[in-house]
């Protein structure tokens, strides 16, 4: 039996404040964008910056936590799995996107205190807050 692996781990800053939805059945999911930058020198010594962006995705108790509390321009470390989800758009064409599905999510850099934010509360949620079962699309 051969065994996958499908497992991704992201740091970098929001480009846009998290969009919260729910599924016909009830289900919170969120999305964000993450921004990450990888620099380089060439062989001419110019320097080089390159900025990659990322579609993530968040179900249920995480969803609700990454809505509440992440906001445009703050640092986040995201890790989950790839996923491609296709489509077919208005004019019949296919359509592709893949995504990151979070299934963990720390917040990093500065932290503003903001009127409300609970800070320290969400260090505090472990892996067995968030659900396993991402199986339900809103699409």
């Amino acid at each position: 039996m051969s065994r996958g692996l499908n497992k991704v781990m992201i740091i970098g800053h929001l480009g846009r404040d998290p969009e919260m939805r729910y599924t016909p059945s009830g289900r919170p999911v969120t999305n964000f964008n993450v921004a990450t930058s990888h620099s380089w020198n060439t062989s001419d010594g110019e320097r080089r910056t390159e900025t990659e962006w990322f579609n993530i995705v968040a179900w249920g108790n995480l969803a609700e936590i990454c809505n509440q509390y992440l906001k445009k321009g703050q640092q986040v470390y995201i890790e989950g799995r790839l996923q491609t989800r296709k489509w077919e758009d208005e004019d019949g064409n296919r359509r592709s996107s893949v995504e990151v599905v979070a299934k963990e999510m720390v917040m990093l850099g500065n932290r503003k205190r903001a009127e409300g934010d609970a800070g320290s509360d969400v260090e505090a949620l472990d892996d067995n807050f968030f659900d396993e079962d991402e199986d339900e699309f809103p699409f």
